[in-house]
Parts: structure tokens; C-alpha cells; sequence
């Protein structure tokens, strides 16, 4: 059983959590100790901010044909009742349940591997990319947006999703701030559904784990330099 209560163990619960790869018995008591556990859902949701962005780079594709053959006849022999030993001892090895166990079970480390390698940042040198998936800061958070950087190039602010409306005489005004930094550097107004690019040079920082959000404020923008509004859409970038 996982202890949520020691630091490393929960942060790889949580990664686990977030991929799927969990025991029932695990996925179970993640869940169950989400509502009253601070620490569990921030890594939860820093780990759904390093996984998320890699879906939006990974098209989706369907298995061939005779992969589902091979997975069904795989099922088949693991749920037929009474089969016997020696009967299971002589299937063909893409038959054999544990093939594919052992299959899957190479998939979820690579799964792992990568994970640890996106949670690990890259230092920002030239030509080093980074995205950011903006999501709202509420607990269903919705993702809105998706920042993608490169450092020496481009900065491009997408829209991925709804807005909510924006009233009479107030705007939306996109923000960063680097770790560390004093406070956040206004990177202008942006309109709902309206991508936006713009030098990188602006910046005052390109860096992982560098925040960006959006906010709602007075229609020329916010009069004293930092934000005075509610934060609408807020992420940090992981390195790609």
C-alpha cells in the first residue's frame, strides 16, 4: 500500500494517479485522499500540467487491425474457465497472457521515463522549447489556452477552449512571471478566441515552471503595472 504521507512516494502516487497506472487499490485511496490532502492534489495537478501539454504534440492513432486480433485472443485465453496448465503452457507466445503483461509493463516505464524527463528541466538555451497549459484556478479546471515558446524566437498564446464573456469596459490582459522574479511583466491585452504571437525578447525570462496567466481587467489594462482583477487562466511552462 502507498504512503501518501512521505514526499517522494506521494509525488510518484500522483504521477501514477494522473497516467493511469495505478492498482484499483491504489487508484482507490489516491482518490479518497484527495479532498482532505493540500499537498497530494498540487502534485496531482503539477503532474497533469507536465503530462497534459504532451497530448497536444501527439496526434492520435488507431491500432492495426491485427493488433486488437492478437489483444482479443489475449483476453480470450485469460478469461476462458478451466483451462488447463499444460493447455496454456503450449500457446503461441503472442497468445500468452504474460507477453502481454510484460508488454504493458514496458509501456508504463517508458510512460515513466518520459515523465521524469519532461519533470526535469531544461536549462534555457538557445532554441530550448516550452509550453504552458493555461487552465482556470478553480477545481474543474478548464483549460483555456496553451502558451508555446521558443527562447531566441517566438512566443504564441492559443485559445483551446471557451472564454468565459467578457463584460462592457473590461479586458483581458495576458501576464508572466519568472521564478524568482520581484512580480509579473504585462505581456499586453489579448481578445478571447485570438491567437497572439510575439517576440520572445519581450520576456523579462524563458524558463521552465515560468508562469503565465490571463486576468480580467479595466478595459485599457490594469492602471498600476500588476494585476488588479481575477486571475481567469493561469499555468506554468514545462520544458518540451
Amino acid at each position: 500500500m502507498i504512503d501518501l504521507h512521505e514526499s517522494q512516494e506521494r509525488d510518484t502516487a500522483a504521477g501514477e494517479y494522473v497516467l493511469g497506472t495505478l492498482s484499483p487499490e491504489d487508484h482507490a485511496a489516491v482518490a479518497a485522499a484527495l479532498p482532505g490532502d493540500g499537498a497530494l492534489r498540487a502534485a496531482v495537478y503539477a503532474w497533469q500540467d507536465r503530462l497534459l501539454a504532451l497530448s497536444a504534440h501527439a496526434a492520435a492513432e488507431s491500432p492495426a487491425p491485427a493488433v486488437w486480433q492478437r489483444l482479443s485472443l489475449a483476453l480470450d485465453a485469460r478469461t476462458a474457465p478451466a483451462r488447463r496448465t499444460g493447455d496454456a503452457a503450449r500457446l503461441p507466445w503472442w497468445q500468452a497472457l504474460r507477453f502481454w503483461q510484460g508488454v504493458s509493463a514496458l509501456a508504463v516505464a517508458a510512460t515513466l521515463v518520459l515523465a521524469l524527463r519532461v519533470h526535469a528541466p531544461l536549462p534555457p538555451a538557445e532554441g530550448a522549447r516550452f509550453v504552458a497549459v493555461l487552465e482556470s484556478p478553480d477545481a474543474a479546471r478548464v483549460a483555456g489556452w496553451v502558451v508555446e515558446l521558443q527562447a531566441g524566437g517566438t512566443l504564441r498564446l492559443v485559445p483551446v477552449g471557451d472564454t468565459p464573456p467578457v463584460p462592457p469596459g473590461r479586458a483581458l490582459q495576458f501576464w508572466t512571471k519568472a521564478q524568482g522574479a520581484a512580480g509579473p511583466t504585462s505581456l499586453g491585452l489579448v481578445r478571447a478566441g485570438q491567437t497572439v504571437q510575439m517576440p520572445v525578447a519581450r520576456l523579462p525570462a524563458v524558463e521552465a515552471q515560468q508562469l503565465f496567466e490571463i486576468t480580467l481587467e479595466p478595459e485599457a489594462g490594469s492602471p498600476i503595472g500588476r494585476p488588479t482583477g481575477p486571475i481567469l487562466f493561469v499555468g506554468r511552462t514545462v520544458a518540451l
